[in-house]
């Protein structure tokens, strides 16, 4: 399969202090724009809504999820891998995402992430 031409996309899930839901909500919406700019098609951020406890995993105990907090779960849809390398030095360098101007409202420690290739999309 030639990667260069298949859709990517960029996965997250995280623990928010649910009293910082705004203040993530902003944050996200800054975020978005710059990858939006740097190629990016399309950027989703989700807030826990029906996340139930596991007993063996689940996101919650992924993030290690504390009483006052909730998941996020986001995704970032890239035209390609190739794309996606290319920008994502520019994102991470861009001065609007530095943590001095738009800081993570959570504990980046327990930020899970990882690069997808799309094998279904419908």
């Amino acid at each position: 399969m030639n990667t260069s031409a298949t859709p990517y996309v960029d996965g997250f899930i995280a623990a928010v202090p649910t009293n910082n839901k705004s203040e993530f909500i902003e944050h996200a919406r800054a975020a978005a724009v710059v990858f939006k700019e740097y190629g990016a098609l399309r950027v989703v951020e989700c807030w826990e809504d029906d996340v139930p406890e596991g007993e063996v995993t689940s996101f919650t105990m992924a993030v290690k999820r504390q009483n006052d907090e909730s998941v996020i779960f986001s995704w970032i849809e890239w035209p390609s891998k190739a794309v996606r390398d290319v920008a994502m030095p520019k994102v991470m360098e861009d001065p609007r995402l530095q943590m001095d101007v738009n800081p993570m409202p959570f504990d980046g420690k327990r930020l899970i992430y990882g690069g997808f290739e799309s094998i279904i999309t419908v």
